[in-house]
């Protein structure tokens, strides 16, 4: 178990501590709950899917980075496969504040990175901000997605009335829809290039057409890449390099222990990831930025 579980973990209750245990033990635990683990826990708890998640929301808090604030949020967002995926804050200390990934910005990326389509439920232990708010309205799922708060259970509409979404931007598409922007090419066989190339085909950006991912890799030789997930009233897009360094904190990784970062863009695009990942990244050490636009 990661030690970051260790606290949150000693107030569950005794029959969720002993069916969680394992799957939190496990070398493959990423952040994530499949089906059969979500019956497994159910069953040995008795509980039902919104009481579970409420339970297990101080461990996605756990995974919380927040050097600025102090303020642990946690999400678990439920993909339309019926897996649960765990997301946190994640803040960058000494770095504008509009760099930061919200708890919600986390899990839905997690998902989607999982392979989701789509988000039925979102659990959250404290109410989503406008930023959220607006950033799940550009979900597939927008128009049926719940938002399940420790004392609410209400559609994200209620939350959001006289929305602005895609649809006024006369965009048909949708975030967490599929993806595949096959015409980005890459000559090269490093697999850290191969997976910024496989993230950056499956990037949302339907207003800039700027489809950009980051792949980073980390000193135990493993990999995490985000994708540009962008957004109809444009400030709560997420960038890849943000997506990326969530999903591998989610994972157990120390940002600390980068080795090298990757970049690759869409050099058709309107706009840049390029200066706001150097940006991000330097608040993590010396690593460079390696970049290239196809």
């Amino acid at each position: 178990m990661h030690p970051r579980f260790a606290k949150p973990f000693d107030t569950l209750s005794a029959p969720l501590k002993a069916a969680v245990q394992p799957m939190l033990d496990s070398a493959d635990f990423n952040a994530r709950f499949t089906p059969e683990q979500v019956a497994t826990l159910k069953a040995a708890t008795g509980l039902d899917d919104r009481a579970l998640r409420l339970a297990l929301l101080p461990l996605a808090a756990a995974c919380s980075v927040a050097p600025i604030s102090k303020f642990y949020v946690g999400a678990i967002a439920c993909g339309l496969s019926g897996s649960w995926y765990f997301g946190a804050n994640m803040e960058f200390a000494g770095q504008g504040l509009f760099h930061s990934v919200h708890a919600e910005q986390s899990a839905i990326s997690n998902a989607w990175l999982g392979g989701e389509t789509g988000i039925s439920e979102i659990t959250v232990n404290y109410t989503p901000c406008g930023h959220c708010r607006q950033f799940m309205n550009e979900l597939s799922t927008a128009k049926i997605l719940k938002v399940s708060l420790p004392d609410d259970l209400s559609a994200l509409q209620s939350f959001l009335p006289h929305s602005f979404g895609p649809a006024d931007l006369d965009i048909t598409d949708a975030l967490m829809s599929p993806q595949d922007h096959a015409e980005l090419e890459l000559q090269s066989e490093d697999p850290l290039w191969q997976a910024a190339l496989a993230a950056a085909r499956q990037s949302y950006a339907p207003y800039s057409q700027g489809y950009a991912a980051v792949a980073l890799q980390f000193a135990d030789g493993r990999i995490f890449s985000g994708r540009y997930a962008e957004n109809a009233a444009f400030n709560p897009s997420l960038p890849p390099m943000q997506m990326a360094c969530a999903h591998a904190v989610l994972n157990g990784e120390d940002l600390a222990t980068i080795r090298r970062a990757v970049l690759l863009e869409n050099k058709n695009g309107q706009i840049s990831q390029r200066d706001s990942a150097q940006s991000t990244l330097k608040a993590l050490g010396s690593v460079k930025l390696e970049y290239q636009a196809v």
